[in-house]
């Protein structure tokens, strides 16, 4: 490729590097690789896969939800244990500590 290419077909070629030039072609690809996928889809199932993947997501969020509550209890559950408990934190062996 040459930079008059570039620049008859990107006016902004001039302010990037080519390695940011190429992920700009890389990412224009993606996109219009995306749209031609799609347009070989039927509406009804990309309508469908819209409303399986919505369903999916909020599945995982109850289950995460649920998760942090019950984390949230075993942790209340600890601190309250650990308040009852005032025992000494030496241990249990006395050491005697002479003082001048």
């Amino acid at each position: 490729m040459n930079n008059e290419y570039n620049n008859e077909t990107n006016p902004e070629a001039d302010a990037r590097n080519p390695f940011e030039e190429f992920l700009f072609h890389q990412r224009r690809a993606l996109e219009e690789t995306g749209k031609a996928l799609e347009a070989l889809l039927p509406e009804g199932f990309r309508t469908h896969s819209s409303e399986a993947t919505k369903e999916f997501t909020k599945g995982f969020r109850v289950l995460v939800d649920a998760a942090m509550d019950e984390i949230k209890k075993a942790s209340q559950k600890s601190e309250s244990d650990s308040d009852d408990d005032d025992t000494s934190t030496t241990g249990r062996t006395k050491v005697k500590v002479q003082v001048d």
